[in-house]
């Protein structure tokens, strides 16, 4: 039996609703918990269509480093195109495939609106459905990390913990480099949890 691999992601958005505003970017790292890097995926999007950012939202990517919003907009690619070729990215990734992120509730509901919308995929799909991208609801690496090392839920924040436990990758809000960091935060919580 294959490893599982967990599809740790990252996103970048123009405000809090999928389909009135837009994910920018996102990018995915695949581990195993073990600790094994399989492989990487990312990609900056084009807006939906008819969709807006958030005026606070926009505001706060306009109060960041000039490469920070460059990092999420420049090079977009039509939204088709990216999940299409998301998709062909998961399904290469091996047989037991887990989407992770942090939180899972944020998120998730962006991957899944966009997966559902222009694939014939969710985030989660029914038992009797064979041909699933992700096995599993997926798995929110907050709660995770908030539970393993006995945090208060009301309070838990994943970016309190160790830098070390993200391998020392700086959390940038370019989603790549985001996702890197959560990889190796999974890795180390799962680690700790099984000690």
């Amino acid at each position: 039996m294959s490893e599982r691999v967990y599809v740790v992601t990252d996103i970048e958005v123009d405000g809090f609703v999928p389909g009135p505003h837009s994910m920018l970017a996102f990018a995915s790292v695949a581990v195993t918990a073990s600790g094994a890097h399989v492989g990487e995926f990312e990609a900056v999007l084009e807006r939906l269509p008819g969709a807006q950012p958030n005026p606070a939202t926009w505001d706060w990517w306009l109060s960041q480093p000039p490469e920070v919003l460059a990092a999420s907009t420049v090079g977009a690619r039509p939204v088709p195109e990216v999940m299409s070729d998301f998709v062909t990215w998961v399904q290469g990734l091996g047989e037991e495939r887990e989407f992770v992120a942090s939180p899972l509730g944020f998120d998730g509901t962006y991957v899944d609106h966009y997966l559902r919308r222009f694939t014939a995929y969710g985030l989660t799909q029914g038992p009797d459905e064979t041909d699933r991208l992700f096995h599993g609801p997926g798995l929110c690496l907050k709660s995770l990390a908030c539970g393993v090392t006995g945090g208060d839920w009301a309070t838990f924040s994943v970016h309190d913990l160790p830098s070390e436990w993200f391998g020392e990758v700086e959390h940038t809000h370019r989603a790549i480099d985001d996702a890197r960091g959560y990889a190796n935060l999974l890795v180390e919580v799962m680690r700790r949890a099984r000690g």
